[in-house]
């Protein structure tokens, strides 16, 4: 049984700049893969020999995006999620991140984020 994994990571930028990099094949390839078509809604995402495909299920502009993959046989955890939020005290941006992991690979998909948003963070220059 796949675990859900949160994870929450304050970016000081702007909503519709960090949207972009979440939504679109150009953004994507700068951060998260290092290929990325789109066919209509079909996203294949290369990382080195590795392709994998997602459906681009759900979106609201600036704020929700959410990819299914197509070759899960799970259907309560085929999915990963970017979720924008403004913090109203601090008026902080969180880029929220949803994905699932077997629970022995847990630390590495962990690790795998944290290595990406960093990336993420460069190509924004935070």
């Amino acid at each position: 049984m796949r675990e859900k994994i949160e994870l929450e990571y304050t970016l000081n930028c702007s909503p519709k700049v960090l949207f972009s990099r979440l939504s679109t094949p150009e953004g994507l390839e700068e951060w998260f893969a290092d290929k990325v078509t789109v066919e209509r809604d079909l996203f294949t995402f290369t990382w080195d020999k590795t392709e994998s495909k997602a459906r681009l299920s759900a979106l609201k502009e600036n704020r929700f995006v959410r990819f299914e993959w197509i070759d899960s046989d799970d259907e309560e955890s085929n999915y990963f999620e970017f979720t924008i939020t403004v913090h109203e005290l601090t008026n902080d941006l969180a880029l929220i991140i949803t994905d699932f992991a077997d629970p022995e690979e847990k630390d590495d998909s962990i690790f795998l984020w944290d290595t990406q948003v960093g990336d993420l963070r460069r190509v924004l220059g935070l």
